[in-house]
């Protein structure tokens, strides 16, 4: 259960970060993010009072989210995009 809020996040930042136009700029926007969210996510479920190991686990779990989920949507828009 306390690896919903950082799939979550990953896919809010994913929504948030696949229409920045440049490459680079989207990059690096997901990276810092998901070190933010990641963060957030192991202090919110108190993970961080345990260990700060929890960190190497929610961080990238929000990169990959976020990365997986600006994959999906560029993909169903070109879909869309070559069907009309």
């Amino acid at each position: 259960m306390n690896e919903l809020f950082p799939i979550a996040a990953g896919v809010l930042l994913g929504l948030l970060t696949f229409r920045i136009a440049q490459p680079r700029v989207r990059v690096l926007a997901l990276v810092v993010l998901s070190v933010l969210f990641g963060f957030a996510a192991s202090a919110i479920s108190g993970e961080l009072a345990l260990s700060w190991g929890f960190l190497l686990i929610d961080i990238p779990l929000v990169f990959l989210a976020a990365t997986a989920t600006v994959l999906v949507v560029n993909r169903v828009r070109s879909a869309r995009e070559a069907s009309h």
